[in-house]
């Protein structure tokens, strides 16, 4: 007989009072910043409403149907872990705007965690607000007439709660990006004070006093949700869970700021707290994001499904390699941890149990690879060096363009298909050139890149 998840049947602990608000209901949060708060030893006073970022109503009524409450699956490479998290409190769609707004008024509210992707910060190429976007002018020009009217975008629902929260005169409190993006505490400040300016000065001054931006470093693999999930945590545990997360046991958050109402006790659930991200979060973003960027282009042209099956295709593998000997050479760390780092990497890409797709890390490839690539090809090129590992991620993306393995899915696929397209010695300069201008000026980065591109057309297995 099987059991539906409630709080009433005891399946996990009573509600806790709501301290955090999150922006973006995926599996991510589900899986990271809420097992951390979950495992923190204050979590009974730490509860959770999270918002969609772009609708998913059907995942909404389903965790409030089960009070907040789903199973984490921790899939690790010969067995399944089972847990039911209970720090979701409720969720919401992310057109409930009114319910963003209270939130955001009451003075318990301490912190608002963000897990929004690159695109969804609207940056320009600049680094800042891209107030180009007709949805960032339209949201300008929504709150200068009514500050309380519903917004669409990321840096606008923001700037709408925190000018609430200024009229309620509800205190300070934190915001915490929680994306693979460098610098995301700076990034996250950039674009809400550049909203914030042209909605209302006033309240650029207030946010410059009374909101903290955390830096952090986010790390756990996350596949999107499957049917056969929902089935495992029944067959596993008798528990009939709608919206199940599965992860892998692997996880890691490196927080750097202040939080002037108060967090909760994440280090002691294992997060660490520092000064300095930095160092981490080229690691990360170098080894992990940098090589799964490869393999999601590279692999899924080979004929590749998943990051498993491409690490262990040994071609993939020994570009895998090159690539991690590449960037290494450019982290501010002791070779000894690097080297550590590097192999628990490759156990957790050979974990054939963890289906993360190609087709989903291969998404908005435009604002990752600026941040995961372009770094260590920068510093080769200072060098005097011709890097083969760093121009291949390059091919590879540009041959994604042109229709060759995972679908493109990019916020700037209007922008950056019809670059591709073409004779490839046109297409490659084109394409670095939107990328960096000094990259697709760089004559012997762009033959390399062609020659590379003609590669891996013809580079797909047989069968």
């Amino acid at each position: 007989m099987s059991s539906r998840l409630s709080r009433g049947g005891r399946q996990g602990r009573a509600a806790a009072p709501v301290r955090l608000v999150h922006l973006g209901l995926g599996s991510f949060f589900r899986a990271h910043p809420c097992w951390y708060t979950e495992h923190a030893p204050d979590a009974a006073g730490w509860g959770i409403v999270a918002f969609t970022g772009r609708g998913n109503h059907a995942l909404v009524g389903a965790l409030n149907e089960q009070d907040g409450l789903y199973t984490l699956i921790s899939r690790g490479s010969d067995a399944d872990a089972f847990e039911v998290l209970s720090c979701l409190v409720r969720a919401h769609p992310a057109d409930d705007h009114q319910a963003w707004l209270r939130y955001f008024e009451a003075p318990d509210l301490a912190a608002v965690t963000i897990t929004v992707t690159e695109a969804g910060y609207f940056r320009g190429a600049g680094g800042g607000l891209d107030f180009g976007r007709p949805e960032i002018r339209a949201d300008v020009q929504a709150l200068r007439r009514d500050p309380m009217t519903p917004v669409r975008t990321a840096p606008a629902r923001l700037v709408a709660g925190l000018a609430a929260r200024r009229r309620a005169g509800a205190g300070p409190l934190a915001l915490v990006p929680c994306d693979n993006i460098p610098g995301n505490g700076a990034l996250a400040e950039r674009v809400t004070g550049d909203l914030a300016e042209l909605v209302d000065p006033d309240l650029t001054a207030w946010m410059k006093e009374s909101v903290a931006i955390a830096t952090t470093v986010v790390d756990r693999i996350t596949p999107r949700p499957a049917p056969a999930d929902a089935r495992a945590v029944l067959e596993s545990t008798g528990r009939d869970d709608r919206c199940p997360v599965v992860t892998e046991p692997f996880h890691e958050w490196v927080l750097s700021g202040t939080f002037p109402a108060g967090r909760p006790r994440w280090e002691d659930a294992g997060a660490l707290v520092t000064d300095e991200a930095a160092p981490y979060e080229n690691r990360k973003l170098w080894l992990l994001n940098g090589a799964h960027s490869l393999l999601a282009y590279a692999g899924s042209i080979r004929g590749h499904a998943t990051v498993a099956q491409a690490a262990a295709d040994q071609t993939c593998r020994a570009w895998l390699e090159e690539w991690w000997d590449t960037a290494s050479a450019h982290l501010d760390q002791p070779p000894a941890d690097i080297c550590s780092y590097r192999a628990a990497l490759l156990e957790r890409f050979g974990n054939l149990r963890i289906a993360d797709r190609l087709d989903r890390i291969a998404a908005d490839g435009s604002q990752k690879l600026p941040i995961r690539i372009l770094p260590v090809l920068r510093a080769e090129r200072a060098a005097g060096r011709l890097p083969a590992a760093a121009t291949r991620v390059l091919a590879a993306w540009v041959c994604h363009l042109r229709g060759l393995g995972a679908p493109v899915s990019d916020a700037r696929a209007d922008e950056v298909v019809p670059l591709a397209a073409g004779p490839i010695v046109a297409a490659v300069p084109r394409v670095l050139g939107w990328l960096d201008q000094e990259l697709g000026a760089d004559a012997d980065v762009v033959a390399v890149v062609i020659d590379q591109s003609e590669r891996l057309a013809v580079s797909r297995l047989p069968g």
